[in-house]
């Protein structure tokens, strides 16, 4: 008995380092979802036992750590040459609970022939209890409710961990890049980036939701990356998902076709950090639409924080309903605007000191000013240079840059500006070039000047408000209302159509 208790001690000995080791090499947040749950159940025939909630808790650590497991295993025991998973039946004591009963039969006399505590006296005797037994029935309702407790808590934890495993199924992979450390700050991003390590840094929600847009390119995802890495590092007691809104919308669909929306609205409600990329997605899409209202309703509702990210503003969304945008809006719109030479300069030489490569300070200049259109098409032209110099082994040099760039730097050339656009609009509908700024309301005028800011739109990686101001300073609205006149009048009027067209081909000439 004594040699029993000292193996299953030395046992629980080395679960206890086992899962210590576990932890370290997995982190917080997957150790607490799959790892933690595990009870010890013992060791037969020369295999640790191994129990868990749930089957579908049991085939992710079969399928993840069953390996890793037994290796560890047989590295701490070298007699443990298995791992076996099972699952725990419902409302099952755990072996402790089993080994710490009462082993003494309930008719057994002791050695010494005193009879055992509230065992009714022999017959004829004095002093019998007024209430035979009561001690052990007290004792065994004690060890009932003791065994619903912890059974309880076992069905909790699984329950818990479950929404956790889905969280982290559900949610899309990260970038390892995408990190606060790795994005470079300028004036363009200064407000989105403090909003974005305000909300992951912080203890409570500060703005609820933090709304970021921009174009394309320009380091929307990234923050959304770099958020969520800091959570699951620093908070990973928190559940996050991050996903885009197409994939949103394939679960809600999926929950649909399965008759299981119940499961997807305790999944998406329950989370403390919901992120969705690119917004604009649900657009005309109703049903999803009215989902995420109700989704985004119930988490702002009980404080859990929501991040959202799109290529327009609030207001500026089309095809999604007046309440969505209008709830957008009710915390920290955060605009990342296009990038300046100081922003792009400082990118790349960060990108530079990234890869180990030396690249001369003017060819990171070079292409500073050479491509502006975003972050995306500047990091992958420092790539291709930095891979040419390592593949063929010759030194980054201007030379060798304009040679590896030079189908990219042709079409950065080609890239029309908005004045251009404005003077040869305003050449081909015969009017001054100063009618495009003016105030002047005349249809003449204005057709030709909706015209030039359609193309502007079509044309240049310029945002609506910028396209606004190269107009006389207009607003964002007045952009948008002339891009849907001039896409009405084209589809209505084939000759309108050829004028549009003729002159989009001649300023891409």
């Amino acid at each position: 008995m004594a040699s029993d208790e000292q193996s299953g001690g030395a046992l629980a000995e080395r679960w206890v380092r086992v899962r210590t080791r576990l932890r370290s090499e997995v982190g917080e947040a997957a150790f607490k979802s799959w790892l933690k749950p595990l009870v010890m159940m013992g060791l037969r025939d020369s295999a640790v036992r191994l129990g868990v909630p749930s089957r579908f808790m049991r085939d992710w650590v079969i399928g993840n750590y069953a390996e890793r497991l037994r290796h560890l295993w047989s590295e701490e025991a070298p007699e443990v040459r298995g791992v076996e998973i099972v699952v725990l039946p419902p409302h099952s004591a755990t072996p402790r609970d089993a080994t710490s009963r009462d082993a003494t039969p309930r008719d057994a006399t002791p050695r010494d022939g005193r009879a055992p505590a509230g065992a009714e006296a022999p017959s004829g005797g004095a002093g019998a209890p007024a209430h035979p037994g009561t001690s052990r029935e007290a004792e065994a309702r004690a060890l009932a409710h003791d065994q619903a407790a912890r059974a309880q808590a076992v069905a909790d934890d699984a329950g818990k961990a479950a929404l956790d495993a889905r969280a982290l199924e559900i949610s899309a992979p990260l970038d390892p890049r995408f990190t606060f450390d790795n994005f470079v700050v300028g004036k363009p991003n200064e407000l989105a980036y403090a909003a974005a390590r305000r909300v992951a840094e912080a203890e409570t929600v500060p703005f609820n939701p933090l709304f970021l847009y921009g174009s394309v390119g320009l380091g929307k995802t990234h923050l959304m990356h770099a958020i969520a890495w800091h959570l699951r590092i620093h908070s990973p007691a928190k559940r996050v998902i991050y996903l885009s809104a197409e994939k949103f919308m394939y679960q809600f669909v999926r929950a649909l076709r399965t008759k299981d929306t119940m499961a997807f609205k305790e999944q998406f409600r329950t989370v403390d950090v919901l992120m969705i990329d690119d917004v604009q997605f649900i657009s005309g899409r109703e049903a999803t639409q009215e989902e995420f209202f109700h989704t985004f309703n119930a988490l702002v509702d009980h404080n859990r924080q929501v991040v959202i990210s799109a290529d327009k503003s609030p207001s500026d969304l089309e095809g999604v309903d007046e309440r969505m945008r209008s709830r957008f809006g009710w915390g920290l719109v955060a605009d990342i605007h296009p990038t300046t030479y100081e922003l792009r300069l400082g990118i790349l030489q960060a990108k530079a000191e990234q890869v180990g490569v030396t690249v001369p300070l003017k060819v990171i200049e070079f292409l500073a000013h050479k491509i502006t259109s975003n972050v995306r098409e500047l990091e992958g032209a420092l790539n291709r240079i930095v891979a040419h110099a390592t593949l063929v082994g010759r030194p980054v040099t201007l030379e060798t840059t304009q040679e590896v760039l030079h189908d990219l730097l042709r079409a950065s050339d080609r890239r029309v500006t908005i004045e251009e656009i404005q003077k040869r609009v305003a050449e081909h509908f015969n009017i001054r070039f100063a009618d495009m700024t003016s105030a002047r309301r005349a249809r003449a005028v204005a057709r030709p000047r909706q015209v030039a800011m359609y193309l502007a739109k079509q044309l240049t990686s310029r945002s609506l408000p910028e396209i606004g101001r190269k107009f006389g300073g207009r607003d964002h609205t007045t952009v948008m209302h002339a891009v849907r006149k001039v896409d009405e009048l084209r589809a209505g009027d084939p000759s309108f159509a050829e004028d549009v067209e003729l002159l989009r081909r001649m300023l891409e000439a």
